[in-house]
């Protein structure tokens, strides 16, 4: 079947790796055995006409598999489940003289033990779990085939050929492209390792083409939708290529584990010329800023039609990417948020932050990061390798974070194990779990290099974990999937447990926390909108019947949502007298002006204070972001909401600064109503409104939505997006 190559690989390996979907090597049309005895014709034998694979959107075949959304021309099956094909002969099948076989093969090595080389018998009865295929209607020169694949089958597109048996030897039809079968992973299948009990979950998890991702901070929680566009054209395509990219071998794609970590080293470009760049400076020269696209289909097919890495991506871009990818493969998947993200880059569970004796923040000890939110993605499936109990969803990671087994990807890792401390259990499951269960230490320097652990918030870190919930886009809490509840028994044995497992924790910070001063500090951040004045209200409480002095510090931070900081805006410093068993509130006014000219794009803002009571030397510590609230885009629509008539969708934005915005693109998404397509506006004048106007001829009938960002030098993180509910075509 295979055709043997010239090089032996020193003999201990017969064939090269098989590790492309797009290469091929044709099986011969005829395999004889000897010559063919002078007169006989081997035309007289049964012979193939045509192959009708019924690959219509409308036909069973595509129904019956829910592939019928994919915006491809070709058969789209999804595995363990039966599809029909019907052949027509030259003349009437004889089953008791005529002998045929249906064969799948992918790659340029096809080899039976692999899976790459699939003969399938035509059989009485189909079985359970395996290839076979069972004739169900014989009419004339017809023969319909009920076949069914391996609930195991690689999964990639595979070239298909019928296989007539002579005295002689085999006949075999040629390459027809027409006849090409891409075979899915099938969570319709319980056989099937990715198998979602749940229909409304597979709906969300597997048929949505478009989500919502959660963004901004835990106290003032942003949405964006986004557009996977797993469904249309050249997206499919595009997914096999990134693992042939990846040069991952053909045996191996059927596994659900081997291609979702396959696939988060490949949704960024760090080491492996992958999907996205990621940059994280605020400088997106020669490329687009991460807040701009509105999906996956734009960046996906820009990768494979270039051949490069595609400039910006952040971790909310790659997990929209990544989560393209997994759905259209037929993995269910979801993007999940968690606020005050741990990035600790030893993963010892702490994150230590080091203050100066006035209470500043030494930003050269303070290594460790955390991150306003962090986006990654969940993808469900058995897992075999590890002990039961331990299947269902499972931590991915495209951002690139860490290095794991030598490249940057993260999972998948077991969120059941991550709970419960089980972080021995492959893959990368020590990172993740410090990313939710962190602690948050300060530490104060001293002048002697001593450390004083001052405060230890063991509740910072993983604050709130979300998703969007199934069948709405609302917000879905699963923090309680990822930690037990903070004091709880079992969160304080999952602990202990992951300390077992060797995860590192070099500063014992039980109970060795100072003795709790008789003073409270907190502060609360007024709701800002971008371009105004707003104010910062510090409340100071006296427990005690003493009266105290207190010097306290307001340091504000432009910071990107990674929490690191890029410049400081604001300081102030004041003191403060206590009465006894009372409370002072203080007023700091942030003005416009401190931090406009040096905006990043997510439009964050950090806020430290620190605070000393003179009296006692004990130092009070608090820290908060808060977002901006920025102006959104508007979207609206005339004309019929109907599959195939035209509608006029206008895009709407003014321009609320008082400074001219320069270099304007705007975006406009829309799955099923509209390509993605984009229009610049070189600039928009203080309180100008821009309007842009496209005629789409929506294709996909049911709830649908278009999605707009904007993005300019000075202004960015802009959306708007509008729900429609587009009519079927009416039947004539």
């Amino acid at each position: 079947m295979s055709e043997t190559p010239r090089t032996t690989f020193g003999g201990r390996r017969a064939v090269p790796p098989n590790n492309s979907n797009a290469k091929e090597n044709d099986p011969p049309t005829m395999e004889l055995q000897g010559l063919v005895p002078r007169g006989v014709n081997l035309q007289d034998y049964l012979h193939v006409q045509n192959v009708n694979l019924f690959k219509e959107r409308w036909d069973s075949n595509k129904l019956d598999h829910h592939t019928d959304k994919y915006d491809n021309n070709k058969l789209i099956v999804r595995r363990g489940q039966s599809f029909y094909v019907q052949i027509d002969f030259n003349r009437p099948y004889n089953p008791r003289k005529d002998l045929f076989r249906v064969e799948y093969v992918i790659g340029r090595y096809p080899q039976k033990n692999k899976g790459t080389y699939i003969p399938v018998p035509v059989v009485s009865e189909l079985q359970s779990g395996k290839w076979g295929a069972k004739v169900i209607m014989r009419e004339d020169r017809s023969v319909r085939l009920s076949i069914q694949s391996s609930p195991e089958c690689i999964v990639g597109k595979f070239r298909m050929y019928i296989a007539v048996w002579t005295p002689y030897g085999i006949i075999r039809t040629s390459r027809d492209t027409e006849t090409d079968t891409y075979i899915l992973f099938n969570p319709w299948c319980e056989e099937d390792a990715v198998y979602l009990e749940d229909d409304r979950e597979r709906e969300e998890y597997v048929l949505n083409d478009i989500g919502v991702i959660f963004y901004g901070d835990v106290n003032n929680i942003k949405t964006r939708s986004w557009s996977y566009g797993q469904f249309e054209d050249g997206i499919l395509d595009a997914c096999l290529y990134m693992m042939d990219r990846a040069q991952m071998d053909l045996s191996g794609r059927g596994n659900p584990i081997k291609v979702s970590r396959v696939g988060s080293a490949m949704v960024n470009s760090k080491d492996d010329e992958g999907v996205l760049v990621g940059s994280w400076d605020n400088i997106y020269a020669y490329g687009v800023p991460p807040s701009a696209w509105t999906g996956s289909i734009d960046i996906l097919l820009e990768y494979q039609s270039s051949q490069n890495p595609v400039r910006y991506g952040q971790c909310w871009v790659f997990a929209g990417v990544f989560n393209t990818f997994l759905r259209c493969l037929g993995i269910p998947a979801r993007v999940v948020t968690n606020y005050f993200s741990a990035h600790d880059n030893d993963a010892n569970l702490q994150m230590d932050i080091f203050l100066e004796e006035d209470g500043n923040v030494n930003s050269k000890l303070t290594r460790d990061s955390v991150w306003n939110y962090h986006c990654w993605n969940e993808a469900w499936m058995t897992r075999p390798d590890l002990p039961v109990g331990f299947g269902g969803w499972q931590a991915v990671d495209s951002t690139p974070q860490e290095n794991s087994d030598g490249m940057y990807r993260c999972g998948p890792a077991s969120v059941q194990a991550i709970k419960h401390g089980h972080v021995c259990f492959q893959f990368d499951a020590p990172f993740v779990f410090a990313e939710v269960n962190s602690d948050l230490v300060y530490i104060t320097v001293k002048k002697d290099g001593t450390h004083i652990v001052e405060a230890v918030d063991t509740t910072h870190i993983g604050k709130l974990i979300v998703t969007k919930q199934v069948g709405g886009d609302g917000m879905k809490d699963i923090t309680d999937t990822y930690k037990f509840q903070e004091g709880q028994k079992e969160e304080r044995l999952a602990l202990e447990t992951a300390l077992m497992y060797g995860v590192k924790k070099p500063v014992n910070t039980e109970d060795i926390v100072k003795s709790r001063s008789n003073v409270d500090m907190d502060f609360e951040v007024e709701n800002a909108v971008l371009g105004k004045d707003f104010r910062l209200t510090i409340t100071f409480q006296n427990n005690s019947p003493s009266t105290y002095t207190i010097s306290a510090y307001v340091s504000g931070n432009i910071i990107f949502y990674t929490g690191v900081s890029k410049e400081e805006f604001k300081k102030e410093t004041f003191d403060v007298t206590l009465e006894p068993l009372s409370f002072k509130k203080k007023e700091v006014l942030v003005r416009a002006g401190e931090y406009m000219g040096q905006l990043l794009e997510q439009a964050t803002l950090h806020f430290f204070v620190t605070a000393r009571v003179n009296d006692t030397g004990d130092i009070l510590a608090k820290q908060k972001s808060t977002v901006l609230t920025i102006p959104k885009i508007i979207i609206k629509v005339r004309g019929a909401k109907m599959v195939g008539s035209d509608m006029v969708v206008t895009v709407e934005f003014t321009n609320p600064l008082s400074e001219t915005l320069q270099n304007v693109w705007i975006r406009l998404d829309g799955p099923g109503l509209i390509k993605p397509t984009r229009k610049m506006f070189r600039e928009i004048r203080p309180n100008s409104t821009v309007q842009w106007e496209e005629v789409c001829r929506p294709w996909v009938s049911g709830p649908r939505k278009l999605i707009a960002s904007m993005t300019s030098d000075s202004l960015r993180h802009v959306y708007g997006e509008l729900n429609l509910q587009i009519e079927r075509q009416p039947s004539v």
